[in-house]
């Protein structure tokens, strides 16, 4: 059984959201079993059990949110040789953002040693370039895309970690 967790933060719903379209994409592939969490009640069970791990936050001024940064500074168990991935929500696309945090997000897990995903343009449609991103609640292709993120991820922590 290939295990993931989605560890979130959301003060609107927009990355919670998120979360339960990840784990919806990743609940289609066979074998896999996922835990969400958010930031302020993390099962550190489900974390120290899991293969892969996904971390999302919303954007705030161009980085993650002060209550992700803490999380990912104070994580309560090892994730070296864990495969990660980050998501991003914002409620204004047009300065952008979401890329820097999602790089925040992606820092913190090579600070950590965990092996980082991307399925960039290549791995199917739509693309997830860093990770999945949206604006306001995800709907239409943003929706897909945190779903493609799910299923992507479980297919290759599966293939890296030895799962039928």
């Amino acid at each position: 059984m290939l295990r993931i967790s989605i560890v979130y933060h959301s003060e609107t719903g927009n990355t919670e959201k998120m979360a339960e379209l990840i784990k919806e994409g990743a609940l289609q592939v066979a074998g896999v079993e996922v835990s969400l969490m958010t930031v302020d009640r993390l099962d550190r069970k489900a974390l120290d059990e899991s293969q892969v791990i996904l971390f999302g936050t919303p954007t705030y001024y161009g980085t993650v949110s002060w209550q992700m940064k803490k999380c990912m500074d104070t994580l309560p168990v090892r994730v070296e040789g864990k495969l990660g991935a980050p998501f991003a929500s914002a409620a204004w696309p047009g300065g952008g953002g979401y890329e820097l945090a999602e790089m925040a997000l992606i820092q913190g897990m090579l600070i950590r040693g965990m092996m980082v995903y991307s399925g960039g343009v290549v791995v199917g449609r739509p693309p997830t370039h860093f990770g999945a991103v949206s604006h306001k609640a995800p709907a239409g292709f943003d929706a897909d895309r945190c779903r493609k993120l799910g299923e992507n991820l479980a297919l290759k922590g599966k293939e890296l970690f030895g799962q039928p």
